[in-house]
């Protein structure tokens, strides 16, 4: 194929008289190529073609890579095949397969092109009131303890806000929980939830999502409609997946500390208010602004809230104590153990409940993959005031502050076990730091009976100690009538 220099070479020369014959001997190109030059009359750019190439060696193979290949569309992404492993199994599997590894690194690597470029990405409209769902990560100081959580965003693409809630995991829960924390907050429910893949509210089972039995509940009580973005197809939900790294950067730094991660979520709601005040960044209207047509679009909020709580039957071991996620263990009560207990599953909380479905002890939820084992050892204070001479190695013993715990530890059998007894009343009655702060101050003021504990917990648990007593009725008519100085008319 000749360049245009050698094209219009060859015109030129034969507009100046030169034969055919003559401009082949001297750009030394045969006479046909000469004419067809001459002849041609469309000289106007054309697309460029690659066309098909050579045959490659690895042509008979390729219809069977291709069936692996789409295989791998139903597994897990991190589970599908490589270039490598589709050359090792060719070899193993193939007769006669002699082509090198290089040869199919190249045909995958040009396979996966072709797929994203099938796959193009458009950019969605979305509707006034729709929301997307995502999953972020990050580290906070829990307790002094730096720990990694996960944060659930909800975004409206529309006017692009968003909230975020903090979590201990991805569990239904988890998600469950922050919808409902988020739909009170904004005062409505979106009428569509899109979510990246099942984590947290099911399964994904080849293409059919099934529905963890909460969030069926959930959608229910809330009457929204839910959609999953398909597999590898983050363009679905570019919005939150923005607004997940907008999160981490924006809220999350530096890594923040809190005591109570339910306070701290509350405080997250709030703090979003600063990013409404922000333009859109291509409406370039305030986010606020647009947000009030989210807002009209969203559905009502049922008359009756919904309790985000999971049950669940779980044999205790012959300490009492349950086991969750294989290896999180909390304690309910000695004389429980080897019998099944209800636990009530909730996003920050694990109650145990009593046969009369009364809470018996509540503990935090633990997540991750180390094992945990919590005890609570108020719980166990009927044991040990039917069994004193437990105390001194009981894990209420370290429970109790260091001048009561000394009194105790010097007490006689029988005194100890009323003063367990006491413990025990009050801690059903009122709680166990109650109980705790009446004995306390019983042993200040020499009354460690049960009536005078009991006065003592009330006066805690009302208006506190220190609080001085209100001075009531004038009842001074009363003293005169009974001093026999006065009338019945002088009370009136």
């Amino acid at each position: 194929m000749l360049n245009m220099s050698q094209i219009n070479n060859i015109r030129e020369m034969h507009q100046s008289g030169y034969k055919i014959t003559e401009i082949a001997k001297e750009i030394k190109k045969d006479e046909k190529t000469v004419r067809k030059y001459l002849n041609q009359e469309n000289f106007s750019p054309q697309p460029p073609s690659k066309g098909m190439g050579k045959p490659s060696i690895l042509d008979p193979y390729k219809e069977t890579i291709q069936s692996w290949l789409e295989e791998d569309k139903k597994s897990w992404h991190k589970q599908r095949h490589t270039a490598k492993r589709i050359h090792d199994r060719l070899v193993a599997e193939v007769y006669g397969y002699q082509c090198s590894y290089q040869s199919v690194q190249r045909y995958i690597r040009k396979s996966r092109i072709e797929q994203r470029e099938q796959r193009a990405i458009q950019e969605l409209v979305w509707n006034p009131g729709e929301a997307q769902v995502d999953f972020g990560e990050a580290d906070f100081d829990e307790h002094s303890e730096r720990i990694r959580k996960k944060y659930l965003v909800v975004s409206f693409p529309y006017s692009n806000n968003g909230y975020t809630q903090v979590f201990g995991g991805e569990t239904s829960e988890c998600v469950c929980q922050g919808l409902v924390d988020i739909f009170t907050y904004i005062g409505g429910v979106p009428p569509v939830l899109v979510f990246d893949n099942a984590t947290g509210v099911g399964r994904r089972i080849g293409e059919v999502v099934r529905e963890a039995e909460l969030f069926r509940r959930l959608r229910a009580h809330y009457n929204f409609s839910v959609r999953f973005c398909n597999p590898d197809s983050g363009n679905e939900k570019g919005n939150v997946e923005t607004k997940v790294g907008y999160d981490r950067r924006n809220l999350f730094v530096p890594v923040p500390a809190y005591e109570s991660i339910e306070e701290f979520n509350r405080g997250l709601l709030e703090k979003h208010k600063i990013k409404a005040k922000e333009p859109h960044y291509k409406k370039l209207q305030p986010i606020h602004q647009l947000f009030e047509e989210d807002k009209k679009a969203l559905l009502s909020l049922p008359r009756l809230p919904f309790d985000v709580c999971r049950y669940e039957y779980i044999k205790a071991d012959g300490y009492g104590k349950v086991r969750l996620d294989d290896r999180h263990n909390y304690s309910t009560c000695p004389e429980y153990g080897g019998m099944e207990v209800l636990a009530a599953i909730r996003a920050h909380t694990i109650e145990i409940l009593d046969k009369n479905n009364r809470i018996l002890v509540t503990h935090t939820r633990q997540f991750g993959i180390k094992r945990t084992d919590n005890c609570d050892y108020r719980t166990s204070l009927a044991v040990l005031m039917r069994n004193v001479g437990a105390w001194k190695n009981s894990g209420v013993r370290e429970l109790v502050p260091p001048a009561l715990r000394e009194v105790m530890d010097n007490q006689a059998r029988t005194q100890l076990q009323e003063t367990v007894r006491v413990m025990h009343l009050l801690s059903k009655t009122y709680s166990f730091e109650t109980a705790i702060a009446a004995l306390e101050e019983g042993l200040r003021i020499n009354r460690v009976n049960f009536c005078d504990a009991a006065v003592l917990a009330a006066r805690i648990s009302g208006y506190g100690l220190d609080t001085a007593p209100e001075n009531g009725p004038d009842l001074s008519s009363y003293d005169v009538l009974m001093r026999g100085g006065g009338s019945y008319d002088q009370i009136s």
